[in-house]
């Protein structure tokens, strides 16, 4: 198959990337090597994608509107995996335009190609962070979220109403995908076990919000992959029994799904810290911080649906995914 994977440069969009080439898939890989984070990782991340057999690396902006009608009549995608996105709830509070360029504008392009050039399914990355003031636990995708408490989480709702609106009008197949917290080998710089560990391996304090009681539903990055192939090669069918008069947010009448992908397994920061001093060696000095605007205090997947339709659900420890992270960060830096 020819898999368009949109932000390839970046933690997820690597790990997929890789994944489809060693399954025998042609890949386009695009991203615009932004500057949100530094882009040595970027780059060092496609350093380890170019040169291999049916990887073509497109650096292009989202909103550059003429630039991807171009692209989509040049390459024609089977399918497309769009992880590209501006991330981060913090930053959302201070640059909120990046957000409207990038996951609005951005993913209007993405959906005009897959509409005008025949794209058998567009698999799109959603987030937890929809899920905003909702406290019922675990997190469903049968629930309303219609209370984002941050612009990037608003983006990404409106990223999932974009999509079910291209699905019933022009029965393109979309699903979206709510990640939790995800982490592992080549991650972001700007998450918490990237920051913590930078930080205790150079004595400097970790801020720790929330006073470490915030509970993430930690998903290490081999589960996350493996979960977009399964729902990648399964394009979404109308659900016949779906009924206007009780709405089911997850699916539609339209070729439409929503899935979590999480460890369905929340661990508090403390104890995310503990685990973290266990594989350094080393103690962090912590500074205890509120909870910033924007955050929430949970997040905890429910992935029955995930189960049920592709026959997958994360279950990596966190013990054993901090391990591998510590030993990659180790190597990295080292390079």
């Amino acid at each position: 198959m020819k898999i368009l994977v949109t932000g390839a440069a970046g933690f997820i969009g690597f790990h997929l990337a890789q994944r489809l080439l060693d399954r025998g898939d042609d890949v386009i890989g695009l991203d615009n090597l932004n500057p949100y984070y530094e882009v040595s990782l970027k780059e060092a991340r496609l350093g380890q994608l170019e040169g291999r057999p049916r990887f073509r690396f497109v650096r292009l902006d989202l909103a550059d509107r003429d630039g991807m009608a171009r692209l989509f009549a040049a390459e024609r995608p089977q399918r497309v995996v769009h992880l590209a996105a501006q991330a981060g709830v913090r930053y959302s509070l201070t640059h909120p335009e990046t957000y409207v360029d990038s996951n609005l504008v951005g993913f209007l392009t993405v959906l005009e190609g897959c509409r005008h050039h025949g794209v058998e399914h567009l698999v799109y990355a959603s987030s937890s962070s929809v899920y905003g003031a909702n406290t019922r636990m675990p997190f469903s995708v049968h629930d309303n979220v219609d209370h984002p408490v941050s612009l990037y989480a608003a983006s990404k709702k409106a990223n999932e109403l974009m999509a079910h609106t291209y699905s019933h009008l022009y029965q393109l197949p979309t699903t979206g995908l709510r990640f939790f917290t995800v982490y592992g080998p080549w991650g972001r710089p700007d998450m918490a076990l990237f920051l913590f560990t930078r930080a205790i391996l150079e004595d400097r304090p970790i801020d720790v919000f929330n006073e470490g009681r915030m509970q993430r539903d930690f998903t290490y990055i081999d589960d996350i992959i493996e979960g977009v192939v399964r729902v990648t090669d399964r394009v979404p069918q109308p659900n016949l029994a779906w009924d206007g008069a009780a709405p089911d947010p997850a699916t539609s009448r339209a070729p439409y799904r929503l899935y979590n992908i999480g460890n369905h397994s929340p661990v508090e920061l403390l104890r995310l810290i503990e685990i973290l001093e266990g594989c350094l060696g080393k103690k962090a000095q912590k500074r205890l911080l509120p909870m910033q605007p924007g955050d929430v205090p949970a997040t905890y997947a429910g992935v029955d649906d995930l189960m049920r339709d592709v026959g997958f659900k994360p279950a990596t420890p966190i013990e054993v995914g901090v391990q591998r992270f510590v030993e990659w960060y180790r190597s990295y830096r080292k390079s």
